[in-house]
């Protein structure tokens, strides 16, 4: 108990040149108030890591340190929006349509053959060339471009029967047709 008490009276007769550091970095006295708590409850919570015999000022000045730098860092992503103003002037598009689709989308893709579905993830999402996609599966460029096509067709008529179109297909899943790449690729 005497060590406990002795490091708390230690750390507490710091406090004065804790603040004047603090000081120095936020020019607040507030902030700077703020910067000292952070770092006696840090320091508290992680006095067991403070080795005996070494420096405590040098230790708890880097914890007032570190902290000031990641409040920094916190408060540069951050948008002052007291009034709410900000906040209101947000809009995020509703995505319950697209992700609709691409559970479709997924569940046509498993009803394909193991080797179509492969095909087409790696020509159609992966975006990987034919040549890639044929080394990859270890088969001609030929049965890479029939496999992709095969599996196209079959997923397109998957999806219609589902009432999923084509133009929901390609902006979901590849961002543009597989026919809209240039030939050979």
């Amino acid at each position: 108990m005497g060590g406990a008490t002795s490091w708390r009276d230690e750390v507490v007769a710091l406090i004065p040149a804790l603040r004047a550091f603090a000081w120095s970095l936020s020019h607040n006295g507030s902030d700077a108030d703020d910067l000292v708590q952070d770092t006696l409850i840090k320091a508290w919570s992680n006095r067991e890591k403070f080795q005996p015999g070494t420096n405590l000022r040098a230790w708890l000045f880097t914890i007032l340190r570190n902290t000031y730098y990641t409040q920094v860092l916190r408060r540069r992503r951050e948008v002052r929006d007291e009034t709410g103003e900000y906040a209101a002037s947000l809009q995020a598009p509703a995505t319950q349509d697209w992700g609709m689709n691409m559970l479709d989308l997924w569940s046509a893709l498993q009803r394909l053959p193991p080797e179509h579905r492969e095909a087409l993830i790696l020509v159609g999402a992966a975006g990987l060339s034919y040549e890639e996609a044929a080394e990859i599966c270890g088969c001609a460029l030929g049965t890479i471009k029939s496999r992709v096509n095969r599996g196209r067709t079959r997923l397109l008529k998957i999806l219609d029967a589902e009432g999923v179109t084509e133009t929901v297909l390609w902006n979901s899943a590849a961002r543009r047709p597989p026919s809209s790449r240039s030939a050979g690729t």
